[in-house]
């Protein structure tokens, strides 16, 4: 026989009962709340969220926020009603078909007369690429600068992401450093300080082909931490992308790197073949570094100017910015041996409008234009990393101590060679360079910047010695 309970029996029952729910979900809702972390998504509704930029579908399915290709719409974005500035952002992010590429709005911006009055979403996001490019984790500037890291920058990280798994991402924005990790990988590091604050976005990109609307990607565990941050270090080198003026992270600074231009005098660099600083032509203003325009021939105005160190295995990094028309380049290997007229003799990073100078259409099948090694390999560039002139373009040159030697561009890496290898020295034969014996082989030099005759500046210029 079973015994009646009193009715203020059962609501006290009911009651420890709904507390016990009550807690258990707060703590699903929460992870780690007592650790500062906040969940943005309870599981059940889209509360705090909103779609922005398109109209593709978002609705809830097992826990987790699904976002449903649509055909004849913009990017769109389930986006945070509430702003966000400081923070550590973790989610887990699931894509099952390569054409659902998605990606993840941080310190996102919204203009609502964007994109013709249907609203546009530009900022910072954090990609996920499930097509066989893998650049998922890089850091690309939507709706306005375009990628600030793909994963050329670090090809290890490429195949972090699994397709048809849900993937841990973990994102970091605090002060001017952005960083990412994909499944505990580390990925992207971009130091950057156009937006402190913006909103966070789930991303559903358009579609071209209608036969892929209704691809799903899935997004879930949405968590933030604001306060109390602690940044997680990155422990492998990994090459980090600087668009602070003449700035070096404590990372990079424990990772070897220094700066060769400081921003402020000319410091470490003399005029080629002299013993100082040439007295004009070169200026410093800003914190830009910059060789006045002076007619347009090759060192006929105030001459190239070197670093006063030499360097055989490196890292270099360097941002210009060229004018309509304008020649320049960045050389290494430099020895000032030659004894030549003109500009002094180094493997080129070739620095060249190549749509209005003369020299993009001479030399051999293209091996004088912008990033090539002047005179010996065409720069294999996509157009989009090219930047328009009087914009500043990242350039990088790496010589690893086997003497495999890269060149990029915006981050993409746009040719490689074996420096002193037959293939090479066959280059060289065939180039202007044939009359100097060994060119471009010595085991040291130093970094050169041209005077060329036009106008054209640096700044942020890098390097780290490898061993």
């Amino acid at each position: 026989m079973f015994k009646k309970i009193s009715f203020p029996l059962t609501l006290l029952i009911s009651g420890m009962l709904c507390f016990a729910c009550g807690s258990k979900q707060a703590e699903n809702n929460s992870t780690e709340g007592q650790n500062g972390w906040t969940s943005l998504f309870d599981g059940e509704s889209l509360i705090g969220w909103k779609p922005l930029g398109g109209e593709a579908e978002f609705k809830i399915e097992d826990g987790a926020i699904v976002g449903i290709a649509t055909a004849n719409t913009p990017n769109t974005f389930l986006s945070t009603e509430k702003e966000y500035g400081d923070y550590i952002l973790e989610l887990d992010l699931k894509i099952e078909d390569e054409t659902s590429n998605s990606g993840i709005i941080i310190r996102g911006q919204y203009d609502p007369e964007g994109n013709d009055g249907q609203g546009l979403v530009y900022g910072y996001q954090v990609e996920a690429d499930p097509t066989d490019r893998a650049w998922s984790g890089g850091i690309y500037d939507e709706a306005r600068r375009g990628w600030l890291y793909p994963l050329t920058l670090n090809p290890e990280a490429k195949d972090a992401f699994k397709m048809g798994e849900y993937n841990h991402y973990r994102i970091e924005a605090i002060g001017n450093e952005i960083k990412t990790w994909i499944n505990g990988q580390e990925v992207a590091y971009v130091v950057d300080d156009m937006d402190a604050k913006g909103i966070i976005g789930l991303q559903v990109h358009s579609i071209g082909n209608p036969e892929h609307a209704g691809r799903k990607t899935y997004f879930k565990n949405i968590r933030i931490k604001t306060e109390n941050l602690e940044p997680k270090p990155f422990e492998k080198d990994v090459f980090v992308v600087t668009n602070v003026d003449n700035h070096l992270t404590d990372y990079e600074k424990e990772n070897g790197w220094k700066l060769l231009f400081n921003g402020q005098n000319s410091e470490g660099w003399v005029g080629a073949y002299k013993e100082t600083f040439p007295d004009g032509g070169w200026t410093i203003n800003e914190g830009v570094l910059t060789i006045e325009a002076a007619g347009g021939g090759e060192s006929t105005n105030v001459g190239d100017i070197v670093t006063e160190e030499e360097y055989s295995a490196f890292d270099l990094a360097f941002q210009f910015k060229l004018t309509e028309g304008a020649n320049s380049g960045v050389k290494y290997f430099v020895t000032l041996s030659e004894g030549n007229e003109g500009s002094a003799i180094g493997l080129e990073y070739q620095i060249l409008d190549d749509e209005r100078h003369p020299d993009a259409k001479k030399g051999r099948d293209g091996n004088r234009t912008l990033a090539s090694l002047y005179d010996l390999i065409k720069a294999d560039k996509p157009s989009r990393f090219v930047k328009p002139i009087g914009e500043w373009n990242h350039g990088r040159v790496v010589v690893y101590p086997n003497n495999h030697v890269e060149h990029y561009l915006n981050g993409v890496k746009v040719l490689e060679y074996e420096r002193g290898s037959e293939a090479y020295k066959d280059l060289v034969a065939k180039s202007k360079y044939k009359v100097w014996d060994n060119f471009g082989q010595a085991e040291k030099g130093h970094i050169l910047l041209q005077d060329h005759g036009n106008k054209v500046s640096f700044k942020t210029i890098k390097l780290k010695e490898l061993q």
